[in-house]
């Protein structure tokens, strides 16, 4: 199958002073009127944005597994709003509490120990954050993201951290494969989106939400070729300006033969799909993904 190519929009939708605007509406109103100010601007947003709200429809349809109704489009809007609001008012100094599960021990070992590893994360929650709190663990972090001209959570996110969080910019092609292979080798916690199929040209199928769908799957050949290990993981709100860090077991190239590896990775991202897919459906408007969901796989099975 022919890789899906990268269609990375300029700029985030809104209006170009919108961030700004939240932000001092943030500082000057309060709480409560600004909360009823976000919810209203989220009735906007949801009719205003037609090919976003179809695509909240058809993903709610999918795990709700019944056509969601209008309040239900709003809360996953909603929801979406306020992790927004989270990462702006982060990026303003707020603290973020961010804790790491008790059941993922070995991934705070990982942490903490000078070992470089790949981090995978999900659009899901406020997972956005979790590249921009490892600082205490003093690692280097480089993120793998589009760059888009109107991106003021993560500019002033980044601002937050002093040097410690890079961007290598998916979008700027000529210079991807020099710069992602500079930061591996030298030591940087590489963290990387491994949902959207656009950000990937190695895409594998694997069940979730009732069919076998396409997602990325390139972290797991960059850990095979600079033997480093991967771990998946996502954060969940904790309280209104906390998250909790759930993340998958530590996956560890060995010395087995390439397929080997491949096989166990496989069954490595397809265990914590499922878990993903556990918290999706207690709480459906944790999916901050209004572009398609994943396409499904052609009949003749797995995509490379």
């Amino acid at each position: 199958m022919e890789p899906i190519k990268l269609t990375a929009r300029n700029r985030n939708p809104g209006p170009s002073w919108g961030y700004l605007f939240l932000v001092r509406a943030d500082r000057i109103l309060p709480a409560g009127i600004f909360s009823a100010l976000l919810g209203l601007g989220t009735w906007v947003a949801v009719a205003a944005m037609p090919v976003e709200r179809g695509h909240s429809r058809r993903y709610l349809a999918a795990v709700l597994g019944r056509p969601p109704t209008a309040v239900e489009i709003w809360r996953h809007f909603h929801a979406f709003a306020r992790a927004l609001m989270l990462k702006l008012r982060v990026g303003e100094g707020q603290p973020h509490p961010c804790a790491i599960a008790a059941a993922c021990g070995d991934f705070e070992e990982l942490l903490v120990s000078a070992k470089p590893v790949l981090l995978g994360t999900f659009h899901v929650g406020n997972s956005d954050l979790v590249g921009f709190t490892l600082g205490r663990y003093r690692r280097k972090i480089s993120i793998i993201r589009i760059r888009v001209g109107n991106s003021r959570d993560t500019r002033e996110l980044a601002r937050q951290t002093g040097n410690g969080v890079a961007f290598i910019w998916v979008n700027e092609r000529e210079n991807l494969i020099f710069t992602l292979k500079e930061a591996i080798q030298s030591g940087d916690t590489i963290a990387m989106e491994c949902d959207r199929v656009g950000y990937s040209a190695r895409l594998e199928a694997f069940e979730f939400l009732g069919a076998r769908r396409l997602f990325p799957f390139s972290i797991y050949h960059l850990a095979l070729i600079f033997r480093r290990p991967v771990v998946i993981c996502v954060a969940v709100p904790d309280g209104p300006a906390a998250s909790m860090v759930t993340s998958s077991p530590v996956f560890e190239p060995d010395d087995a033969p390439r397929a080997d590896n491949l096989a166990r990775a496989r069954v490595h991202f397809q265990d914590f799909l499922m878990v993903i897919e556990s918290i999706l459906r207690q709480d459906p408007s944790l999916w901050f993904n209004f572009v398609p969901l994943n396409p499904e796989a052609p009949s003749r099975g797995a995509a490379r």
